[in-house]
């Protein structure tokens, strides 16, 4: 899939608008309120993914009526060819936050070219906040619903240089393992806060936090429009070896073995511990 970067910033927004109107029927189930059930592997699911699942997959076939779609409540629909360009959803990211009424729960979506995410979109509705981006990364304050029109005036947003005295990192408020313990403990950090959702990525792109670690097993629809948001304002996504996050493997369950998230450093490939300034 080949575009320029004037196109893969207009495809990001595109999708951030699927995402804005999909955080409509989202925001009105979190006022109200919405039935939950459990899946299969005990993770709860509401009507508010459902129905935004709904409305992203029709936006998305007026957008890329040919582009294969993986979501997280949908991931054994289509078969993938190699290096195959897709699209990965999860239509609501953190739905233990909306059933909690947190408001750090987001809207995924991310187009994949050669393993890669070429432009991608978080859009949060309870904070009426968009990030999307193609070879930019850019933030915008909308309401739920609101259609944005050609001229907007978002902003760009970039990753920050750690500050002198150590790193401030963002952690799962719902997910913890050890491992991710473990290497945070041999950091030097600042500070360290919870947060729900993708907003993680997002408060890395956009230079209010350092670096956000998960190395428990997680799924590629979780990582793949924050890795494209934070790649393109200058940070990276890497597996614990340093090397880039690789997306369509369909062999694994779209699954992934953990990554480190990070902005204005850079992962050392001799210790899985150590991290160092670019």
């Amino acid at each position: 899939m080949s575009t320029t970067p004037a196109q893969q910033n207009a495809l990001g927004l595109a999708l951030g608008r699927i995402a804005v109107a999909a955080g409509k029927p989202v925001l009105d189930l979190f006022r109200t309120g919405t039935s939950v059930r459990t899946k299969s592997d005990a993770s709860p699911v509401t009507e508010a993914d459902l129905a935004a699942e709904r409305m992203i997959l029709e936006g998305l076939r007026n957008l890329l009526p040919r582009m294969p779609v993986i979501s997280e409540e949908q991931p054994e629909t289509h078969q993938l060819a190699p290096d195959e360009a897709f699209v990965l959803v999860d239509p609501l990211d953190g739905t233990r936050e909306f059933i909690a009424k947190r408001d750090e729960f987001t809207i995924n979506i991310a187009v994949i070219a050669k393993g890669r995410p070429i432009a991608g979109a978080i859009y949060a509705p309870a904070l009426g906040t968009l990030w999307y981006s193609g070879a930019e990364s850019f933030r915008l304050d909308v309401a739920p619903g609101t259609e944005i029109g050609q001229e907007i005036r978002a902003q760009p947003v970039k990753v920050r240089s750690p500050l002198p005295g150590g790193l401030f990192a963002l952690v799962s408020r719902s997910h913890r393992d050890p491992a991710t313990e473990d290497f945070l403990a041999r950091l030097s950090l600042l500070d360290r806060q919870p947060m729900g959702s993708s907003l993680k990525f997002c408060r890395i792109a956009e230079g209010s936090a350092d670096l956000y670690v998960r190395l428990g097993p997680t799924h590629e629809w979780d990582t793949a429009a924050g890795d494209a948001i934070l790649s393109s304002a200058g940070g990276q996504v890497v597996d614990r070896s340093g090397v880039r996050l690789r997306y369509g493997k369909a062999e694994l369950g779209f699954r992934h073995a953990g990554f480190i998230a990070s902005g204005g450093l850079r992962m050392s490939r001799d210790k899985d511990s150590a991290l160092s300034m670019p």
